[in-house]
């Protein structure tokens, strides 16, 4: 079966029994990785060290280290990652979040059977404390109509689920720093390259959430990052002007109007099941 690469990126404030069980997860795939590459963003603590340390030792030439001498931010750093990743197909994971063992063969295998798709991700089950403690998943489309449908709304993706071919993202520029929307920046300009998306219906990842996930998807900064996307898809004919407004006003009263606990109930209630 084809190879492919693990792309993570790695910073200071990372809990280092996190990344172990992240790290765990990916190398217990049913089908093994040809690489894992790690960005340290910035400097690192010892404690996160002593974990890829041992890593490397125990699994030699499975491993590649690069870093960024300054933190740079997650677009940034995997700009940089995905340019050591030798392989053309790459899985994205968080250092953080717990991949299903399935998840990668699974991936690998609608790629073979599915030679135009250029994005393959899957549906998320989000966690809380322990990995047992589901309290949210987020569904998103499977099919490439559905999606670039979907795309004029909100993002279509769930980043830690992605596998994508190298040489496609590269095409479209890559990742590039955009506060809390690398992701979705990227896709929009995939999409206009009219290449293919996807999505499996399976659990592909466990992802780790914290109380205050709702209280960071709101303020002025990360309003101010959606619209800029907003624009941006207007301005390249991928949204009309009436879709532009109501994307606009949806966002300004979840993300700035309402108290944090409100805007929790919008998005338990709205944006997971």
């Amino acid at each position: 079966m084809e190879k492919y690469s693990v792309l993570m990126s790695l910073y200071m404030k990372e809990r280092p029994e996190y990344l172990e069980r992240s790290i765990q997860s990916m190398i217990g795939q049913t089908l093994k990785p040809d690489e894992i590459v790690i960005v340290r963003d910035g400097p690192i603590t010892p404690e996160l060290e002593s974990v890829l340390h041992r890593y490397l030792t125990a699994y030699p030439g499975l491993f590649h280290i690069v870093e960024l001498k300054e933190n740079r931010g997650l677009g940034v750093a995997l700009n940089y990652g995905l340019e050591h990743c030798r392989n053309e197909l790459v899985a994205r994971m968080d250092t953080d979040d717990i991949a299903k063992p399935y998840r990668c063969e699974k991936q690998i295998r609608y790629f073979q059977s599915h030679k135009n798709t250029s994005i393959l991700g899957g549906q998320i089950e989000e966690f809380m404390g322990s990995e047992d403690n589901i309290v949210g998943k987020r569904v998103v489309p499977e099919t490439d109509t559905e999606l670039k449908n979907y795309m004029k709304k909100r993002c279509p993706f769930n980043h830690m689920t992605v596998m994508f071919k190298k040489s496609h993202v590269l095409e479209a520029g890559s990742y590039r720093d955009w506060f809390w929307n690398e992701d979705y920046y990227l896709w929009i300009r995939i999409a206009i390259k009219k290449y293919e998306f996807a999505n499996l219906p399976d659990i592909l990842v466990n992802a780790r959430v914290g109380a205050d996930m709702y209280q960071r998807r709101g303020g002025n900064k990360y309003f101010k990052s959606e619209m800029a996307i907003q624009k941006f898809m207007l301005r390249k004919k991928l949204i009309r002007p009436i879709r532009y407004a109501l994307n606009v006003g949806e966002r300004a009263i979840v993300e700035l109007l309402l108290p944090n606990n409100i805007r929790s109930w919008v998005f338990r209630r709205f944006a997971r099941q």
